[in-house]
């Protein structure tokens, strides 16, 4: 027996565990982790300091680094996210539609956990209590497979929260961790149909279309998010450099950061100079078109077809004035990848065209991007933000961790 297949068949034994639980139940195992990451904090952040300094010494640097970083602040906030999920509503057992045939047959149409989820992600150590706690309290069992820089990290808040849940009288196995990080064995949870019901890709472009690709159980795509904002020849000038600043220098190695500056021709000789000021706080690289750099001078980088089908992840952006809305939304269709766009305006009829012709998970007017999240939606901590179309599209809390199905009840009729 393969070590997937031995987690695998763990994991079909502990789901009619969870699947059972009352919400009460689930709750009390979301607050004996979050009680438990507190308690062993100083234990969790020693083990991740090693890593950390290693990744460090590897080469890895900016966002990217403080990707892997935990302190007592950052775990105070994921067993607040525990907390938190314990107040939102179960999703199972919920009422979705019902009807009474003219025979008499009651049918009742109901949402049920998943089953077994499988997770693949890269870097952040808070995803894997976040993706444990979500498939708990939607009544999943759940088999995590994260990135190798923080694996022992990882290792340490799969151990507390399996004692969780242990002490709580369930089977620890309801969170499994995949301790060997080689690609032969991603590869193998990918095709391990079986076992899984479904599998989500949670990272870079990269990781997330090589599940795509080599994935023969059901996937839901997230998001690479090549977020854009159109600052319209209306909008609020210092609203547009708000609101792009914080998209794209709040925490640009998150995938609702903003990577592309779309400007209205009118406004540009305005605009982009009070841009630039406030980007140049935080040594922000501009690549832009030619009337970028007549505008801005020499020290833009002439942006390229490639710059802007990028998901930089760093302090670098892209900027191309436009003509109009129409040519915004049409750059827009060319390259995002379908995770959360901005328009910026005052005008309503400009504002209607923008959320019409853009066909993103999410889109904003007058607000920022950085609030795709499911904390900020109302929905917890989110196991990923969708960019497909099928099942789950934004960011997936609970609901989007269940099912349907249909319960018929009748006296006896037959076809």
């Amino acid at each position: 027996m393969s070590y997937v297949e031995e987690l695998g068949k763990k994991a079909l034994i502990a789901k009619n565990d969870i699947v059972n639980a009352s919400t009460d139940e689930k709750n009390n195992i979301l607050e004996k982790i979050a009680v438990k990451l507190l308690e062993r904090s100083k234990e969790i952040i020693e083990v991740n300091e090693v890593e950390y300094k290693a990744a460090a010494e590897n080469g890895t640097t900016g966002p990217m680094l403080d990707r892997l970083k935990l302190n007592r602040e950052r775990i105070e906030g994921i067993a607040d996210a525990c907390r938190y999920l314990q107040g939102l509503e179960d999703p199972v057992g919920e009422i979705v539609s019902g009807s009474k045939r003219p025979n008499g047959m009651k049918i009742t149409k109901i949402r049920v956990p998943m089953g077994v989820i499988g997770i693949i992600y890269e870097s952040r150590p808070n995803v894997t209590v976040d993706a444990a706690t979500l498939c708990i309290k939607s009544g999943n069992a759940t088999i995590l497979r994260g990135g190798k820089e923080v694996i022992k990290t990882n290792t340490v808040l799969m151990n507390i929260m399996r004692d969780a849940i242990a002490e709580c009288g369930y089977n620890p196995d309801i969170v499994q961790l995949i301790t060997e990080t080689s690609h032969e064995i991603s590869t193998e949870l990918m095709k391990a149909n079986d076992y899984l019901d479904l599998l989500i890709p949670r990272g870079s472009a990269r990781l997330i279309n090589a599940v795509v690709q080599n994935a023969t159980v059901p996937v839901i795509e997230t998001g690479t998010g090549n977020c854009h904002i159109y600052i319209d020849e209306t909008a609020d000038l210092e609203m547009g450099v708000n609101i792009t600043d914080n998209g794209k220098t709040q925490r640009p190695g998150v995938c609702n950061a903003l990577e592309t500056c779309l400007v209205n021709e009118n406004v540009a000789k305005e605009f982009l100079p009070m841009l630039k000021a406030r980007l140049d706080e935080h040594n922000v690289e501009i690549r832009g078109c030619e009337k970028t750099k007549e505008i801005l001078g020499d020290c833009v980088v002439p942006a390229t077809e490639e710059d802007y089908a990028t998901e930089f992840l760093d302090y670098i952006i892209s900027i191309k004035v436009v003509k109009d809305v129409n040519e915004a939304v049409t750059h827009i269709s060319k390259f995002s990848s379908g995770h959360s766009e901005c328009i910026i305006t005052n005008n309503y009829k400009n504002a209607t065209t923008f959320k019409a012709g853009v066909d993103s998970a999410c889109v904003y007017v007058n607000c920022s991007t950085r609030f795709t999240d499911g904390g900020e939606f109302g929905l917890g901590a989110e196991i990923g933000i969708s960019t497909q179309k099928l099942h789950a599209r934004g960011p997936m809390g609970l609901k989007e961790l269940t099912t349907t199905k249909y319960i018929i009840e009748g006296e006896g009729q037959v076809r």
